[in-house]
């Protein structure tokens, strides 16, 4: 699962900065820019949870 998420963030990084690079100002970049950077942010939020959960069943 841990690599999943690792997966998808770095993918939405990427994607991210490729929208910033590639796609004209305008509400089609702001809309893709959000959509991936929620992405990113679900799959850190993902991988904190996971942190946190091994972190507690090993006390």
């Amino acid at each position: 699962m841990k690599a999943l998420l690792w997966l998808v963030l770095a993918v939405a990084i990427v994607a991210n900065a490729l929208v910033s690079l590639t796609v004209p100002d305008g509400i089609q970049q702001v809309a893709m820019s959000v959509g991936t950077g929620g992405v990113g942010i679900a799959a850190l939020v993902g991988l904190v949870t996971l942190h946190r959960r091994e972190r507690r069943e090993q006390h």
